[in-house]
């Protein structure tokens, strides 16, 4: 046993006598430290998931842009829905600050895996008419295939948007692809990768706009016009353009920018991040009552030893840093694991869902700050409580 009898005790001989109390109980110290370790743990992982969320959003703005515009028919004064002019899409190109145009329109066509499945099983995917330049313009990727050309977009063929593809069973577009499309065979020369900004495309069977109009029944007014502008004008073309493409009913168009709407989607988890925070925190404090709980149990077990220290010269104040350094001790040990343990889920949670794994400094000292702020909360009344214990009631409790 470390016997002190000076009036102060110097940093290093107070981590070793505060060691020393938990080296002599491992498995409570253990149980202890990991209800602190999973409480940081939590809210560290909260913290980081939402960072690496938020950093792949950046990511994938930047590499998309944030100057994509659409504009879409809204409905008129008696609720009917309206259509955009065919000239629309001409008339949004010759705004200045616009880089390019692009459209989509829905077809009244369905689109079925083969010719023996019954027509009200559309699998909800839609067929739809397709200008060639729409994948450069919406920052869409062909992953399996190609993308229609100037020979395939006046011929029966389609090319299919990700969760479209998936709802049909096909896996890989190729000449003996096919899909029974508008009651006649199409061959699926493409399939896309998911498309961030224009989520639509990912449920639709894309077809060339000739083909469209001669054979599946297509009006040929657009249902969704893309359009980019540059970065610094994006704000004052979104103002024009519903007057641009329907200059008659301006107030039956609707525009829209999807990056908003992507921002929007990451703003709303905000709501869940919060709840998880507080079951963090209430994990938390369970720590620290279960730490509180060790350091009782350790002075009502020890008070033979702190009437000993006490009776060989040990200070009142000796006694009380003694207790107190052992719960700090015990709650960074906590702390520390639960930081690892908090950048081990970030890690993992990210790998799965291909993110940058992100984890704040500031929240993984700020884990550890509040570890030792909960120990010192949790220590106090202990240590307090052992201080005050004369020699002589503690060397006589058996």
């Amino acid at each position: 046993m470390t016997v002190l009898t000076s009036a102060r005790m110097r940093p290093r001989d107070v981590v070793r006598v505060g060691g020393s109390g938990l080296r002599a109980r491992p498995l409570r110290v253990f149980l202890s430290a990991l209800g602190i370790a999973i409480g940081i743990a939590a809210m560290l992982g909260v913290v980081g998931i939402s960072a690496s969320s938020q950093e792949d959003l950046n990511r994938q703005l930047e590499a998309l842009g944030t100057n994509l515009l659409t504009v879409s028919p809204g409905h008129t004064l008696f609720g009917e829905t309206s259509h955009l002019p065919a000239e629309s899409e001409g008339m949004i190109g010759q705004i200045g600050p616009v880089t390019a145009v692009t459209a989509t329109g829905t077809t009244p066509a369905k689109v079925y895996r083969n010719d023996h499945i019954p027509a009200a099983e559309t699998s909800s995917v839609s067929v739809t008419a397709a200008r060639l330049d729409l994948p450069q313009d919406v920052g869409a990727t062909v992953v399996s295939g190609t993308w229609l050309n100037e020979a395939t977009h006046r011929y029966p063929a389609t090319v299919l948007g990700a969760t479209a593809a998936d709802r049909l069973g096909v896996v890989e577009a190729g000449p003996d692809q096919r899909v029974w499309l508008g009651g006649r065979w199409f061959t699926v020369v493409g399939v896309l990768a998911a498309v961030p900004l224009a989520p639509e495309l990912d449920t639709a069977a894309l077809v060339g706009w000739p083909v469209a109009e001669e054979r599946l029944g297509f009006d040929g007014y657009p249902t969704t016009i893309y359009a980019r502008a540059r970065e610094a004008s994006v704000v004052a073309v979104r103002d024009v353009l519903a007057a641009t493409a329907n200059p008659e009913q301006p107030n039956e168009v609707e525009v829209s920018r999807p990056s908003d709407v992507l921002a929007a989607k990451q703003a709303t988890d905000a709501t869940l991040n919060a709840l998880l925070l507080g079951l963090g925190g209430v994990a938390l404090l369970v720590g620290g009552v279960g730490v509180a709980n060790t350091m009782v149990i350790s002075v009502l077990e020890r008070r033979a030893e702190i009437g000993l220290r006490r009776s060989l010269g040990a200070t009142r104040g000796q006694i009380r840093v003694q207790f107190l350094a052992e719960s700090l001790l015990l709650s960074a040990i906590g702390g520390v694991g639960g930081v690892l343990l908090g950048i081990g889920v970030t890690a993992t949670y990210a790998s799965i869902q291909s993110w940058p794994a992100i984890v704040p400094v500031w929240a993984m000292l700020g884990g550890v700050l509040a570890t030792l702020v909960i120990g010192g909360l949790a220590g106090f009344y202990p240590a307090v409580r052992a201080a005050r214990m004369s020699p002589t009631e503690a060397l006589a409790t058996p």
